[in-house]
């Protein structure tokens, strides 16, 4: 019975998939936005963490951070992560004083079997630029990038470009860069230069990890 029930929630995700995936623009961001916000997830047993964390995108200084504590509702099936993590990183964004105008996702964005990653799962929902940074790959073959800031290469998925694989800074791994909605590879990649600094990930990402972490570690307390 239990098989039975968990096939048809991943049938209905499934279909949510395909159709919010009909929904995902790729084009050019034209105006950047003033405000940049990093999203990230944590989990601590049934409890999952939505964190953000907005940045002035000009200056890269923050000005505002958000956190919220759910149930986890959806089971660990790879590629529907989105379920699981989408609707408390929705809650912590609409938590802000100010909405992002772009949002940098710690997952996918097009670089998924069905196209519709978490971070093209969040921009179609709220209608804003996304972008998925992510430091794994779950889809697509690339050649390896140089080993300089700023190298990359083109990821494929068979014949069609879902991003780029970035080395972010010198000699450190390298980061999948792939649009979410509402802005093009192209963009997305000079939006994750312009937000990396010291560190391999984009400083609002970063932050909204660890902003993540310190509430992971308040749950455990």
């Amino acid at each position: 019975m239990q098989d039975i029930k968990r096939s048809e929630i991943l049938r209905a995700a499934r279909q949510t998939q395909v159709a919010l995936a009909q929904q995902v623009v790729i084009a050019p961001l034209g105006v950047w936005p003033s405000l940049v916000a990093g999203v990230d997830a944590a989990f601590s047993g049934n409890k999952v963490i939505g964190s953000t964390c907005l940045f002035n995108c000009a200056d890269l200084n923050k000005v505002d951070e958000a956190s919220v504590v759910q149930e986890v509702e959806f089971p660990y099936v790879p590629g529907y992560l989105s379920f699981r993590e989408a609707p408390v990183i929705i809650s912590a964004i609409k938590l802000l004083k100010t909405p992002p105008g772009l949002i940098i996702v710690d997952g996918q964005g097009i670089a998924h079997p069905r196209r519709i990653g978490l971070a093209s799962h969040i921009g179609v929902l709220l209608g804003i630029p996304t972008i998925g940074c992510a430091k794994s790959r779950l889809i697509g073959t690339h050649e390896q990038p140089g080993p300089h800031r700023g190298h990359c290469q083109n990821l494929y998925d068979k014949e069609q470009q879902i991003g780029v694989v970035l080395r972010s800074r010198d000699n450190v791994r390298p980061l999948y860069i792939s649009p979410g909605h509402l802005i093009d590879i192209s963009d997305s990649v000079g939006v994750i230069m312009h937000t990396t600094t010291r560190y391999r990930l984009p400083e609002p990402i970063r932050c909204a990890h660890n902003l993540s972490a310190q509430n992971k570690k308040l749950l455990i307390c």
